[in-house]
């Protein structure tokens, strides 16, 4: 599949060809940005006009990855930082030192360039993220290319004075609200991000980074308890049905072990995990990805639990009930066989106590991990024994 640029490297592009006007005076019809790993990029830009300031752009082409913000224009103008005051050329500047305490990021290397955001790069309002609060969500890689793009431009032409590289993504306000950044507290716009500066199609590691940087983030905003969802029907469950806001929530997606790990190193001490019967099931079988990819047991999972249940009770027919659940389609027909067999309740309680067990092993038993699943058809299918009591305290947290 075809790899494509991060944010961050078409923002360092733009910048390149941005630093070439302001300094030099020449229009380029290309941006160059250096990448981590050494190798340098050249990416078609254009401009615009706002006024007296120049704007270089760049098209984003994300590949094959289905990125939201592929295809948006990342722009970048760079211009001189406002007036200097009698400490000369070499100074920084009352007013220029001001903006860099508040929201300008400064660079060791290229101490007389100043990097800020401008629409639809969104604002960081809660700590624990690597950017501070206040300051634009220009992440740190993407920061050190932008310096470092217009930097080697000031210094191959033997500039002086102190500059400003500022970056928008004018699409950013709208397209934030189809990633993470709301929950982040990141508000108004989209982050500037990568680490390679090449986007990987369908990368699962940067979606668990960003599950991992939540679950930080709470912990360093002071909270040691966690309410873990796969998804949407979780969150749904926790509103309708457990009276609990959803922004409590972290969704995990399929990753579940790896959440639960994440949780534990942080030292998080108690977890609710909320979640469909179709994921959690899994869960229970072992799964730590319950992407059908990587394999699907529901239905051997639900019979061998019901095989035990009926050899518990001594069923005559519990082969057959086996049989039948087996030729289920979905776990909610399952359950319709368990119910009629009047073996939903002993079979639940056999698998919250998997996945409860499944889950501890992963947490390495440093954490209060309580399971509930249920059905969108039956509702609370199976409850471990103190989900009540960690249900109820975070009512409580509400008030």
């Amino acid at each position: 599949m075809r790899t494509g640029y991060t944010t961050g490297t078409c923002a360092a592009a733009a910048a390149w060809a941005a630093a070439w006007d302001a300094f030099g005076g020449l229009k380029r019809a290309w941006g160059m940005a250096r990448l981590p790993d050494g190798r340098k990029v050249r990416l078609p830009v254009g401009t615009e006009q706002e006024g007296n300031r120049t704007w270089f752009w760049v098209r984003k082409d994300a590949g094959d990855d289905p990125d939201v913000t592929d295809g948006c224009f990342v722009y970048a103008a760079v211009e001189p930082a406002e007036a200097l005051t009698d400490a000369g050329e070499a100074g920084i500047g009352e007013k220029v030192r001001e903006h860099r305490e508040k929201a300008w990021y400064g660079s060791d290397e290229y101490p007389f360039l100043f990097l800020t955001g401008g629409p639809g790069i969104g604002v960081v309002t809660k700590p624990g993220l690597s950017c501070p609060v206040g300051y634009y969500a220009l992440n740190p890689v993407p920061r050190a290319m932008i310096f470092q793009a217009a930097g080697e431009v000031y210094e191959e032409l033997g500039m002086k004075g102190n500059y400003v590289i500022r970056i928008k993504i004018p699409a950013g306000r709208e397209l934030a609200g189809k990633t993470f950044n709301p929950r982040l507290g990141i508000k108004g716009g989209i982050s500037v991000l990568g680490t390679s500066g090449i986007v990987n199609p369908m990368s699962e590691e940067a979606l668990k980074d960003t599950i991992g940087l939540e679950i930080h983030m709470r912990r360093t905003g002071g909270e040691d308890s966690l309410i873990l969802v796969p998804g949407n029907y979780g969150e749904e469950f926790l509103r309708k049905n457990l009276g609990i806001s959803i922004d409590r929530a972290v969704r995990c997606s399929n990753f579940a072990a790896d959440a639960v790990r994440m949780a534990a190193r942080e030292g998080i001490r108690k977890i609710l995990f909320v979640g469909h019967l179709g994921k959690l099931v899994k869960v229970a079988g072992g799964a730590e990805n319950t992407h059908s990819r990587y394999g699907d047991r529901r239905m051997e999972i639900l019979a061998e639990c019901a095989e035990h249940a009926g050899a518990c009770l001594h069923l005559p027919r519990t082969e057959e009930i086996k049989r039948r659940i087996l030729g289920c389609n979905t776990t909610e027909e399952a359950i319709e066989c368990l119910e009629r067999e009047g073996l939903r309740q002993q079979v639940m309680a056999d698998v919250t106590e998997r996945i409860q067990r499944q889950m501890k092993e992963w947490g390495e038993k440093k954490v209060q991990i309580e399971v509930l699943t249920f059905s969108s058809v039956y509702g609370i299918l199976g409850m471990s024994s103190f989900c009540e009591q960690m249900i109820q305290e975070w009512r409580e947290r509400q008030i």
